[in-house]
């Protein structure tokens, strides 16, 4: 009987079949990498989402907490809501700062005595921001320290009872935003835009109705 031939394998076979083993090694490699990179990528803008959700959810609670104490002292002083809340809102950083949160202080008003405290704060002088520390008034609850702000919009400063007046008399929340920023209750140059600005994105002005 004829004996079969075993083929041999050319060696020319054999680089090409190695060479299609680690090249399926290296696309494995690569799917793998791929698929963990977009899916880390997807995780990330899931956490993202995640948090930006609960930051607004908690602007929301925080507009929700003030609102009614604001409209009531429009009510009886006809100072805007909105403006109040707006100011409340970049004073205090929704509620969150030191001062707000332990001192229940939502607008960085200053005061002296036993029921103060000594905080440091930033404030804009010759062209830069500068640190300073400074008194502070501490208030029981937020109602309080939105009641206080009315009385400062109403009573004026030391120095002058009648610098709030046009805020008191404003229009609009633009004219009153404006007329906060000639009155000097910041020392940021920007104060009234961003007031406007707060009030625009958040739709703070159907509280004025």
């Amino acid at each position: 009987m004829a004996r079969k031939r075993r083929r041999r394998t050319s060696p020319r076979r054999k680089k090409r079949s190695s060479a299609s083993k680690w090249l399926t090694v290296v696309l494995v490699i690569l799917i793998v990498l791929t698929a963990g990179y977009v899916g880390h990528h997807l995780y990330q803008r899931h956490l993202q989402q995640e948090i930006i959700e609960k930051q607004q959810h908690s602007k929301q609670l925080f507009i929700k907490a003030i609102a009614p104490e604001a409209q009531a002292m429009q009510n009886q002083y006809h100072i805007k809501a909105s403006i109040t809340m707006a100011q409340a809102i970049l004073e205090s950083n929704w509620g969150t700062s030191k001062l707000a949160s332990d001192y229940h202080n939502l607008f960085g008003i200053k005061g002296t005595g036993p029921n103060s405290k000594l905080m440091t704060t930033k404030e804009y002088t010759h062209g830069k921001w500068v640190v300073i520390k400074d008194r502070f008034k501490v208030y029981s609850s937020w109602s309080a320290s939105i009641k206080d702000h009315t009385q400062l919009m109403l009573n004026g400063t030391q120095y002058k009872k009648e610098n709030y007046q046009k805020v008191i008399d404003a229009d609009n929340y633009r004219e009153a935003a404006q007329a906060l920023q000639d009155a000097n209750y910041a020392t940021d140059p920007d104060y009234a835009s961003k007031l406007i600005s707060v009030i625009k994105t958040y739709h703070l002005d159907k509280y004025d109705q």
